[in-house]
C-alpha cells in the first residue's frame, strides 16, 4: 500500500519509528515531514499537503502526528475528500474504516506510545470499508456537507 506520513514536532519520533515498521512490512511510505525536530515548527505545514495527498490518489492512506493528534485531525478534515479521526483505541482504528472509510489516521505522539501506536496503524490498515447501503448514505451527507464549502 502507498501511505504518506506527517507530524509536528511532537509526533516526530513517533511518525519516524511508525515510517520505519511501515517500510519493514512493504509499505511504500511518503513522509511530508516535518524531516528534522524543530519545536516551533506548525503541525498544517505537514498534514496539509498529507491530506491534499490522500485527498487525490496520490497515497491510499496517510496517518499524522501531532502531540494530542487534535490539530492535525482539525487541519485534515479542512481538505476536501479527507476523512480523518482522531484515533486512541483498536475499535476505532478499524471501524472507522469499516463503517465511515476513514482514509487518514490522526495520533496523539504525546498521548499514545508506540506499541500501542504500531498496533492501532496496524488495525487501520487492515480494515476495508464495508460500503453497506447505510454507511454509503451517511457519507452522501458528508460530501454534501463539504460541497457547501
Amino acid at each position: 500500500m502507498r501511505l504518506g506520513v506527517a507530524a509536528d514536532h511532537g509526533g516526530f519520533e513517533l511518525k519516524n519509528r511508525l515510517v520505519s515498521d511501515l517500510k519493514g512490512m512493504g509499505h511504500e511510505v511518503m513522509d511530508f515531514g516535518a524531516l528534522e525536530l524543530d519545536s516551533l515548527d506548525d503541525y498544517p505545514d505537514f498534514v496539509v499537503p498529507l491530506a491534499l495527498a490522500v485527498s487525490s490518489g496520490e497515497v491510499e492512506r496517510g496517518v499524522a502526528v501531532c502531540g494530542s493528534g487534535v490539530g492535525a485531525c482539525i487541519a485534515a478534515n479542512k481538505v476536501q475528500g479527507v476523512r480523518a479521526g482522531l484515533i486512541i483505541d483498536m475499535f476505532s482504528a478499524h471501524q472507522g474504516v469499516e463503517d465511515d472509510d476513514m482514509n487518514l489516521m490522526c495520533l496523539g505522539g504525546r498521548v499514545v506510545g508506540y506499541e500501542l501506536a504500531k498496533d492501532l496503524v496496524h488495525q487501520f490498515l487492515d480494515a476495508r470499508f464495508k460500503g453497506d447501503q447505510r454507511f454509503r448514505r451517511r457519507l452522501e451527507k458528508v460530501n454534501r456537507l463539504e460541497s457547501r464549502r
